[in-house]
């Protein structure tokens, strides 16, 4: 199971994706984050859990 992200992270993600972008910068390890967007774009899971990923991840 995840934990629920920090809601500077939803924002920063929600504002990407507005933007059209494919990543953002996390506002608290300023790492760059690909977005929901990037994942859709390339249409397939790559089963890393990626945290914006909207495929269904395998259960472990």
């Amino acid at each position: 199971m995840t934990r629920p992200l920090h809601p500077d992270v939803v924002r920063a993600h929600d504002e990407a994706v507005a933007k059209g972008l494919d990543f953002y910068i996390d506002p608290h390890n300023k790492l760059l984050v690909m977005t929901r967007l990037h994942h859709e774009n390339r249409g397939h899971c790559c089963k890393n859990g990626c945290r914006h990923c909207p495929y269904e991840q395998p259960s472990t």
